[in-house]
């Protein structure tokens, strides 16, 4: 099958742990794979018993479910508690905590929830049900912001007047600023997130090597891909060059892609924005501009106010694995009272969380 069992070949594998080894300097080495995909990969793949054992990966923030709010979930819960409101939502964002509870108990409860499997599934389903309000959760990065910036314009093409969107998009550049500007952080690469850098391109990373000198490497999904993406870091380390490299480019061009964009900046303004764990990370979040405020759920049902305080959990340390701080089996509630039956934390309830992946192959 072409672009999967070429890079899934355990020869070619071991012939990239062994330049892996031969490149590697003589330290410790901490490299952070960004995307949750490539948390997945790594150890569903088993990639940490090829390396080098002062080799060390590092999960970050490139999870979109571990990273949407408490208050962002609260706020879908209460939408969808509405006789009228049917909520269409990506499966992994079910089992998301909220303050009090989470979509899936709601939806046991009597609630209208509905997984679909692409944004432009919500048109459907707003036609086949004129009679109720169809909210849609949007949640995700550059990824998937321009597939719901398209359903946006159809529903405007279209005329629906009952599809609404409740948006927690985020951006991953200002995140990264965010993370390689904390002095706690200690990280020697990144490994970069392919499928946002298919839409966004390699020149918005460039201030990491060159305000930051650390070296980059966009990278896909693949054991190939990875471990040529980790090789590539290594040598940007030991030639002293930081670099914004892509191993990815079957998929990704320097410049992105330029259509994408248009759609998402038609649609979406840049604004502040609030990361589960994180905090407020200024100019890192997408909201719907005001041309498009007919469709925007948080304006037509103002259901939480802006200064409500939550309760959380003060055992739970998803913030610092999304920061690259701790290890997942550093959290005491790593699989004991949180386990993916029972999870209390967001990074515990994606495919793509780190926890998640820690719990299943580690």
């Amino acid at each position: 099958m072409k672009y999967i069992d070429e890079f899934r070949r355990k020869d070619l594998a071991r012939k990239a742990a062994e330049k892996i080894h031969e490149a590697m300097v003589p330290r410790q080495v901490r490299i952070m794979e960004v995307c949750g995909t490539h948390t997945q990969s790594f150890h569903r793949f088993g990639l940490a018993n090829l390396l080098p054992a002062q080799l060390h990966m590092l999960s970050g923030p490139g999870c979109p479910v571990c990273v949407s709010t408490q208050r962002y979930i609260d706020q879908a819960i209460t939408l969808a508690k509405h006789k009228e409101v049917i909520l269409l939502t990506f499966g992994d964002m079910l089992r998301v905590p909220g303050t009090h509870s989470n979509l899936e108990k709601e939806r046991a409860q009597g609630a209208r929830v509905q997984i679909l499997y692409s944004a432009l599934e919500s048109l459907a389903i707003a036609h086949a049900h004129p009679d109720k309000k169809i909210i849609f959760l949007a949640v995700g990065f550059e990824t998937t912001a321009p597939t719901i910036a398209l359903t946006m314009i159809r529903t405007r093409e279209q005329r629906v007047k009952n599809l609404f969107f409740l948006t927690s998009l985020k951006t991953m550049p200002p995140a990264l600023q965010y993370l390689v500007s904390d002095a706690r952080l200690n990280v020697d690469g990144l490994l970069l997130p392919g499928h946002v850098s298919s839409i966004i391109g390699m020149n918005p990373y460039a201030f990491i090597p060159k305000e930051h000198k650390i070296p980059c490497c966009i990278a896909g999904f693949e054991p190939l891909d990875i471990l040529e993406g980790i090789l590539s870091i290594l040598q940007q380390i030991r030639r002293s060059k930081p670099c914004v490299a892509n191993q990815y480019v079957r998929v990704v061009r320097r410049q992105g892609n330029p259509r994408a964009q248009k759609i998402i900046a038609r649609v979406f303004r840049r604004c502040d924005a609030e990361w589960r764990g994180l905090g407020n990370i200024p100019k890192s979040g997408l909201r719907i501009t005001q041309d498009f405020f007919d469709f925007d759920a948080e304006k037509v049902f103002p259901v939480i106010e802006k200064g409500k305080k939550l309760a959380r959990h003060t055992q739970c340390r998803c913030g610092d694995v999304l920061k690259g701080l701790v290890l997942p089996k550093e959290c005491r509630l790593f699989a004991k009272a949180c386990t993916p039956d029972h999870p209390i934390g967001p990074c515990m309830v994606s495919y793509e969380g780190a926890c998640n992946a820690y719990f299943k192959y580690r």
